[in-house]
């Protein structure tokens, strides 16, 4: 096992994936947390939903950089998610429940009537729960990843002490002078970026887990917010690339490998919570 995991680190596309794995597993824990908080835990899944039908119509127009339609749209619905809180008409949950099913049903609808794959079911299973094997990242991939994931990681730590007072009391961030509209908007610009780019890593289906089971695994056991964020960091990190690390050896997929891990850290986590009684 060692030396199999030995001779496929000498490939160089293999080493720039394990760190773009690691750079999304790290953004992804960092705004999870806040979507914790803000009781908006289901995003992640109804913008991966999102995310996979306007995917859909970018292969039927036959773009070659599908991100330039996929970033965009989801953007703007993450924003409509995120504003949709406060709807009297149309509640949070509702609009994510709404938006997730109708652009999953609208994804394999367009990939199946339009599809030009021989191989539907092959490819919708891995948009959906992500690729088998992690050599399936390109180069234009791998680059176009780490340098969001660090924007995003570097917006987040510039940005900490806005996001937290808009994380935790909203009014209050409002009455002390904080645009709480503007910093909601980046982040969910920076949300839609990381399930656009986690899509590769892990599927449509499984993005979500990346940003709550480590902001849950820190819950478990740290009450600070800023000790609650190192920790998800440090957890997402380490089970994303035990996970990675594990599919290379083993040969399994990659997204659920990973999220895998991610369970058991949380199932960790929990019961060490439980015995020292949540107090950190």
């Amino acid at each position: 096992m060692i030396e199999k995991l030995l001779y496929s680190l000498q490939f160089p596309l293999v080493r720039r994936a394990l760190i773009v794995g690691v750079l999304i597993a790290l953004s992804s824990s960092l705004l999870g947390v806040t979507l914790v908080l803000k009781r908006f835990s289901y995003i992640g899944d109804g913008l991966s939903h999102v995310a996979f039908g306007v995917m859909a119509v970018a292969s039927v127009l036959g773009l070659t950089n599908q991100t330039v339609l996929i970033l965009p749209v989801t953007v703007l619905c993450a924003v409509f998610l995120l504003k949709s809180g406060n709807n009297t008409k149309i509640k949070g949950d509702a609009a994510i429940a709404m938006i997730s099913v109708g652009a999953l049903a609208f994804g394999y609808l367009i990939m199946n009537v339009f599809s030009t794959s021989s191989n539907v079911s092959g490819d919708v299973c891995s948009t959906l729960f992500g690729s088998t094997s992690i050599l399936t990242l390109s180069v234009t991939e791998v680059v176009i990843c780490a340098v969001f994931s660090i924007i995003v990681v570097a917006m987040f730590i510039f940005l900490y002490n806005k996001i937290f007072a808009v994380t935790f009391d909203e009014d209050f961030a409002r009455a002390t002078g904080v645009k709480a509209d503007m910093y909601n908007f980046i982040i969910a610009i920076m949300i839609a970026v990381i399930i656009v780019l986690s899509m590769n890593l892990v599927g449509s289906l499984l993005i979500s887990a990346l940003v709550i089971f480590p902001a849950l695994s820190a819950m478990s056991i740290f009450k600070n917010f800023k000790s609650v964020t190192i920790f998800a960091a440090v957890s997402s990190v380490v089970c994303a690339l035990s996970g990675m690390i594990i599919s290379i050896v083993a040969g399994t997929p990659v997204g659920s490998t990973i999220v895998a891990v991610d369970v058991f850290v949380f199932v960790l986590t929990f019961f060490i919570g439980k015995g020292k009684g949540g107090k950190a």
